[in-house]
């Protein structure tokens, strides 16, 4: 399998273009990718609690839906943990719809055969991104006041995986 290109190709925030028609030839996007995500919401989601910590991006940018799957893990490993599935309610707030493309271009020994160039440019569906403004919340952590300074220790090790500055707002 090919490894995942490096994020910096796709961290950029674009315009989501993705050309969907009901005539078959003219639907560019044939297949969306399969979103690693497998759920959005952990813990105890009827639980009453009196804080929310959150995790807050400082720029605008795009998030693969495998760095927030990523981020998920760790951050609801921590927490189930050290505090249990009844004190806490996880909260992943973005959702990954923007489709990333690419344009394998051949190098190599006959490459001239095989690559069209930049005719029919349009590339292939290879993953899935979460388009993110700044100041948007990108994760949400509802526990007692007992338990904030491990919340935010969940979100900061969390921030460590997603490609951007974060700060973690207590409210």
């Amino acid at each position: 399998m090919a490894r995942i290109r490096k994020f910096v190709a796709y961290r950029r925030l674009e315009r989501p273009y993705t050309r969907a028609s009901k005539y078959k030839k003219q639907n560019f996007v044939r297949a969306v990718p399969h979103n690693t995500i497998v759920r959005y919401e952990m813990g105890n989601p009827k639980g009453k609690f009196n804080t929310k910590v959150k995790l807050v991006t400082e720029t605008d940018l795009q998030i693969r839906h495998n760095a927030i799957e990523s981020a998920r893990l760790t951050s609801n490993k921590l927490l189930e943990g050290k505090i249990g599935k009844k004190e806490y309610h996880l909260k992943i707030k973005m959702i990954p719809l923007h489709v990333l493309r690419e344009n394998p271009l051949a190098s190599g020994a006959g490459a001239d055969r095989m690559s069209t160039g930049m005719k029919k440019s349009f590339g292939k569906p290879i993953g899935l991104a979460a388009q993110c403004k700044k100041g948007k919340v990108l994760m949400e952590v509802s526990v007692d006041k007992k338990n904030i300074a491990l919340a935010k220790q969940a979100l900061k090790k969390a921030s460590y995986k997603f490609p951007c500055s974060c700060r973690i707002v207590a409210a």
